[in-house]
C-alpha cells in the first residue's frame, strides 16, 4: 500500500506515469528531479504518511524502494 501511495506522489510531483515507477527507479537519475522536486516530494510523503523525515536521511534515498524503506521504518517506529 505504501509503494502505491509513493509511487502516486512521485508521479504527481514529477508529471511521470507512475506505472514506469518501481522500486529500482532511481529519482534523480531515471526520473530527473532535482533538489525542489526532491524537496516536494519528501513534503508529500511526511503529509501523506504523517512522519518526520531527518535531513540526514533524505540524503541517502537514491531510488524509490530506499523512499519506501525510510517511509516503512517511520511508520513502523524505526523498524522496517
Amino acid at each position: 500500500m505504501e509503494l502505491e501511495k509513493l509511487k502516486e506522489i512521485i508521479s504527481q510531483v514529477l508529471s511521470v506515469d507512475a506505472n514506469e515507477i518501481t522500486e529500482e527507479t532511481r529519482i534523480t537519475e531515471d526520473l530527473g528531479a532535482d533538489s525542489l522536486d526532491l524537496y516536494q516530494i519528501v513534503l508529500s510523503i511526511e503529509q501523506e504518511f504523517n512522519i518526520s523525515v531527518e535531513d540526514e536521511r533524505i540524503e541517502k534515498v537514491t531510488t524509490v524502494g530506499d523512499a519506501l524503506k525510510l517511509i516503512t521504518e517511520a511508520v513502523n517506529g524505526g523498524r522496517a
